[in-house]
């Protein structure tokens, strides 16, 4: 058996449509819909809060079956800047499936990141990879045994999302989300008009309102002795 590389799907997106997007956190596009593309906040950024790189990038989907990595190597050279490799790696915490060496190669070609549902080792190297996000469900120091197998470019599950190559990939401290175009067209009027009623938020309470103010609820009614 060997590694499959499917063709990536067309898109018609533009960059202004993608970039609109950069400004917007993870809690506010997940708050938009519930089927917006939440990856299960158990798969994490390596470097504590504060710490982490910004992710931004559009998905390069590996498909790996543990302990073979095969869909990684393969899927190393159908990267480019601005990307993320997002291994599917049916949540395994036995082997890891990359580590310093070829995160090192992928931060050379230009990628901005990487996740992992399964596991990552080297965390101390990757974590000091410039500008580079790594997000992933597990650590181990045990590697894989074999690269023969997998598929790379293929639609795949990463905590409970589908995701396919070309989707938008936003990571920060508190989590993950993948974006298909759909959901990027669909969605981006109301994440500006969230960022911006936040900001209206913080200002309100910065100038001394209230948060009952703020957030314009009735006087709460008090019980009687």
């Amino acid at each position: 058996m060997t590694v499959t590389i499917h063709a990536v799907p067309h898109c018609d997106l533009t960059q202004d449509e993608v970039q609109a997007w950069r400004s917007v956190p993870v809690a506010v596009a997940v708050d938009l819909a519930r089927d917006i593309g939440q990856i299960d906040p158990a798969i994490r950024p390596l470097k504590p809060p504060g710490q982490q790189p910004f992710l931004f990038g559009r998905a390069v989907t590996a498909l790996c079956e543990p302990p073979d990595f095969g869909a990684v190597v393969h899927a190393l050279d159908m990267t480019g800047p601005g990307d993320v490799l997002v291994i599917a790696a049916a949540g395994n915490a036995e082997f890891a499936m990359i580590g310093e060496i070829l995160g090192g190669y992928l931060q050379q070609r230009g990628c901005v990141g990487l996740v992992c549902d399964g596991a990552v080792r080297d965390v101390a190297a990757l974590s000091g990879l410039a500008n580079f996000s790594v997000f992933s469900r597990f650590i181990t120091p045990r590697g894989p045994v074999s690269a023969s197998h997998g598929s790379v470019n293929c639609p795949v599950v990463v905590g409970g999302q589908i995701v396919h190559s070309g989707d938008l990939i936003i990571g920060d401290d508190d989590g993950l989300v993948a974006l298909n175009p759909l959901s990027i067209r669909k969605h981006i009027a109301g994440a500006k008009a969230k960022v911006a009623k936040e900001e209206t938020w913080i200002a309100s309470l910065s100038s001394g309102r209230s948060p009952r103010e703020t957030f314009g609820l009735e006087p709460a009614q008090y019980a009687s002795s």
